[in-house]
């Protein structure tokens, strides 16, 4: 899998993963990244050598690692005050990445996606999370209707979102917590609403029907780290 960009590159650099190929524009000045990746297979190619391998912005060095390794639910889970996101088939990269992001910055302690219809980690993923996701467990589920269940055996409340529920700042956050937060277009599926213990709303004020689902994951994500931490 590729990585590109400086902040990533240099984010795979500190947790010291093995790279298999580095692409690098010869003119690429960057000392503490070149002073780090002393000893690996390196190439130096011309700007348009390296777009044809990443057309995004790689910003002069691409490096070909493993891919993602996604971990085991029970590895987040255990603490008495846990806040777990759960991705009901979330399809797109940049969504994906900003959530990311967004967890790492919060201190959430991992995210939940389904095996199948859904974006996996990916190069822009990684590229959007601007090198977060380092920092960040996710587990790769294939069935999320049954996780859930499994995260209220082990004392999690389940708070979905939706534009039809309680507004959010008036749901208690303490304690086990996991958020879903539905597909971009559709939302929660049907089961998965079914299985929720409370639903959040975010109030429209605007003439703007919904928001974007990284938005409003930010938005319910610190509403539960204030609450959680009295902030």
């Amino acid at each position: 899998m590729y990585v590109y960009g400086k902040n990533v590159v240099k984010e795979v650099l500190q947790k010291k993963k093995d790279i298999r190929q580095a692409y690098i524009y010869k003119n690429f000045s960057d000392k503490s990244i070149l002073e780090k990746l002393k000893g690996t297979n390196i190439k130096y190619l011309d700007k348009h050598e390296l777009d044809k391998i990443i057309k995004d912005n790689h910003q002069g060095i691409i490096l070909d690692i493993d891919d993602y390794q996604y971990c085991d639910v029970d590895e987040f889970i255990k603490s008495n005050n846990s806040t777990v996101i759960i991705l009901d088939h979330i399809t797109d990269p940049h969504n994906f990445g900003a959530i990311i992001r967004t967890c790492e910055a919060a201190g959430i302690d991992g995210i939940i996606i389904p095996k199948d219809r859904s974006v996996l980690v990916n190069s822009t993923v990684i590229k959007v999370s601007t090198g977060a996701i380092e920092n960040v467990k996710i587990s790769k589920v294939t069935n999320l209707v049954n996780t859930i269940k499994y995260l209220k055996e082990n004392g999690f409340w389940i708070v979905g979102t939706d534009m039809k529920g309680t507004p959010y700042t008036k749901l208690d956050y303490n304690g086990k917590i996991a958020v879903v937060i539905g597909n971009e277009g559709e939302g929660m599926s049907r089961l998965i609403k079914e299985n929720c213990d409370f639903v959040a709303s975010i109030p429209m004020i605007g003439k703007t029907n919904s928001l974007n689902a990284s938005v409003a994951a930010g938005i319910i994500i610190y509403e539960v780290v204030r609450q959680k931490n009295e902030i």
